[in-house]
């Protein structure tokens, strides 16, 4: 029924241009989540050439290399979106596209200062604070991450929701999300990986809410569950989890389907186990840092943290949420 309600939104939602009066003078270096002065990255300022981050523990972080068939499809890509953007300088649509294909490309900071420009030219546009939410996410900027994503959430306040293109599309080219899902979501993880369970776990039950495609609903209710116990919500944990079936139809979300299903006693440990180092994948870094929580929530907290150490040898994911999210548990040594 979720799928059909989904399919439903996607033939009736077309693209929508928020209008609301609101013009950003300047962008907050801190934002308002717990823990965030102390896993802050540097500022753009004093990024060193060719680098994109600081990790939270002090390394520098430079685009990972692609394989030449991979960088080749996004070069061309990237081509197209540099052509539509010069056809129409100031239209936001191709001003998002030109970001997103840089984004993809690892350069994250280009990225940036693409969506920095357009919201110039365009401040009231939530999917601008979306888009730029996510990459200072990525690049370890938790506070500016978290001061778009909550603007974000004001401008989309009381308007339809609006189902997001796919930059990379996946294998049956269906769309599994929203902008108002990729709002909160974005801002859930900034929050989480802060060390902030409480906000994590507001915007995450705002995120739940409008989840509507099965993909959606998996991977919110993976990180609510996580912080929910966390938090020593074990009742309401255990609740989510009963909704949580291997028969949930998905296109992208196996990871998180998987861990779920670990944390729920009906995936056993070694079936999740997937490469590690050089070799490292983005599912396989997904998985680890799950199956870290799963140590850590079953009180063990040392091997937890051995498997958070290894997934930072796969420094090809930087940028992987699980990736951002082990190298947040080690800088805070967390212990809850």
């Amino acid at each position: 029924m979720a799928l059909q309600l989904y399919c439903n939104m996607l033939e009736l939602t077309k693209v929508v241009t928020i209008s609301l009066t609101f013009v950003m003078a300047s962008c907050s270096p801190l934002g308002s989540s717990k823990g965030t002065d102390d896993l802050e990255s540097s500022p753009v300022q004093s990024m060193p050439p060719g680098v994109e981050a600081i990790s939270f523990l002090g390394d520098t972080l430079r685009p990972p290399p692609q394989p030449n068939g991979v960088r080749a499809v996004y070069m061309k890509r990237y081509e197209e979106a540099e052509r539509a953007l010069a056809a129409t300088p100031t239209n936001a649509d191709s001003l998002i596209w030109m970001g997103r294909r840089t984004a993809y490309l690892g350069r994250y900071r280009d990225a940036i200062d693409i969506y920095s420009k357009a919201i110039g030219l365009h401040p009231e546009d939530a999917r601008l604070y979306r888009h730029r939410g996510h990459r200072y996410l990525s690049v370890r900027e938790l506070g500016r991450a978290i001061t778009d994503l909550e603007r974000g959430v004001e401008l989309t306040k009381g308007r339809m929701d609006e189902v997001e293109p796919d930059g990379l599309p996946n294998a049956m080219n269906i769309p599994t999300s929203t902008l108002h899902f990729n709002i909160w979501y974005h801002l859930a993880l900034a929050h989480y990986v802060s060390g902030d369970f409480e906000a994590a776990l507001d915007a995450l039950r705002s995120c739940l809410k409008v989840s509507v495609h099965p993909d959606s609903t998996v991977a919110t209710s993976y990180w609510m569950y996580m912080t929910m116990r966390r938090l020593g919500l074990e009742d309401e944990a255990q609740e989510l989890l009963d909704h949580i079936d291997v028969g949930i139809e998905i296109i992208e979300s196996a990871a998180y389907l998987d861990l779920l299903l670990l944390f729920k006693g009906e995936r056993p440990l070694e079936d999740l186990i997937g490469p590690s180092g050089d070799a490292a994948t983005l599912q396989s870094t997904t998985t680890s840092y799950g199956l870290g929580v799963w140590h850590l929530l079953n009180g063990r907290p040392g091997e937890a943290h051995e498997v958070w150490e290894r997934i930072l040898d796969g420094r090809n994911q930087w940028s992987a949420f699980g990736y951002i999210s082990a190298e947040g548990e080690l800088a805070r040594n967390a212990v809850r």
